[in-house]
């Protein structure tokens, strides 16, 4: 048994002359656990004490019994530590974040592929070689990035792509297919969409947006600033970016009634042809006011609560109906003012109190929180 013992298990040393208190290291997949084996005077297994270092006691952790029944089982000392070593790959390969490690056909297959697709395209790699970004350029010089993270068994099992589209992100894959299959259907995809951020680009650059802050390539919403404390929300469908998108007046009732108005009345000028903001500015007959003539305060007025403009990425959204004072507030801001005055009463989740500048009848609907 000696020698079988230094093969299978170099690491663990007899600490006596009478070999019955083994103590040193088991290796599993290059990882070194503290382990002693203490037997009794005639070798027997079923009276064995093993102590385990705190690592290898968590990683055995759910498998103790069958630990136990392989101790009482082994024949012999080495037949144990082999089927300690089984026990342990199954544990490490059990354990949340763990991966096998991919065979050498992999890497060499991978750099054939990234040098058929272009080392031009390849924006990041990690040291793993599992997780890739790609780069890919639509028609009008836009830079779009996916994600590619691949499995130890490509390319038989499907990497998994993520990307900042508005859209699902949807890849045809087979054994055959490559990273440049991969490359060339985001690039087909992202040139079909090129429409739609052609219509966000020309809204961004040409309005005041004030929602969201940082727009990314996956938003499809934006809040456009109309005049002080009245704004609009449009909603654009990606698929079709020129037809008449969801739209959303928001500010006190006695600014935002007249453009309702003539949004219901003119609806039937809307033209497909044209851009979404060309549309919205014949429509409701306005002209939007342009961040590079404006003062951002003339639009971005505070809560009159808290005195911030942003609270939580939100805005000041709330507006008092009445036309001599229009003071905005946050939709959280308010709810919780209104609910702690006495004089204020709710129905359902509707709250109806006096505004806290001018003190005319203002509501404000439930602050729901975002998940």
């Amino acid at each position: 048994m000696p020698d079988s013992m230094f093969v299978e298990c170099p690491l663990l040393i007899a600490l006596d002359k009478k070999k019955t208190v083994y103590d040193g290291f088991v290796s599993v997949q290059e990882r070194d656990f503290r382990l002693r084996i203490i037997l009794p005077s005639d070798h027997q297994l079923k009276q064995a004490k093993l102590y385990c270092c705190w690592q290898l006691k968590r990683l055995l952790k759910g498998y103790e019994h069958i630990v136990k029944q392989r101790l009482h089982h082994s024949s012999d000392l080495v037949s144990f530590i082999l089927e300690l070593r089984t026990i342990l790959e199954v544990a490490l390969k059990n354990q949340p974040g763990c991966h096998t490690m991919p065979p050498p056909q992999y890497y060499s297959q991978l750099i054939t592929e990234i040098e058929s697709l272009g080392w031009d395209k390849l924006l990041y790699i990690n040291t793993d070689f599992c997780t890739l970004k790609l780069k890919a350029d639509d028609s009008a010089g836009r830079q779009h990035t996916i994600t590619v993270a691949l499995k130890p068994k490509y390319p038989i099992e499907a990497p998994e792509c993520s990307a900042d589209l508005p859209v699902p992100l949807v890849i045809t894959w087979s054994p055959q297919s490559t990273l440049a299959s991969i490359h060339s259907q985001f690039l087909l995809l992202v040139e079909a969409l090129a429409e739609f951020w052609a219509v966000l680009d020309e809204i961004d650059k040409h309005t005041w947006v004030l929602e969201p802050e940082k727009p990314t390539r996956a938003d499809s919403m934006r809040r456009i600033a109309i005049g002080n404390n009245v704004s609009i929300k449009v909603q654009i469908d990606p698929r079709h970016p020129k037809m008449l998108p969801e739209c959303c007046l928001l500010g006190a009732e006695h600014m935002v009634t007249p453009l309702r108005n003539k949004l219901n009345a003119n609806m039937h000028l809307w033209n497909p042809d044209c851009s979404i903001l060309q549309n919205m500015r014949d429509v409701m007959e306005i002209e939007f006011p342009s961040p590079a003539t404006h003062e951002k305060s003339s639009f971005s007025m505070e809560c009159g609560i808290c005195y911030s403009y942003r609270l939580d990425s939100a805005i000041p959204d709330q507006v008092c109906n009445d036309p001599r004072c229009g003071q905005p507030f946050h939709q959280a801001c308010l709810y919780e003012w209104l609910r702690g005055l006495p004089t204020s009463r709710q129905s359902f989740n509707i709250v109806f109190g006096e505004c806290p500048y001018c003190s005319k009848p203002i509501t404000v609907k439930m602050a729901i929180p975002k998940p």
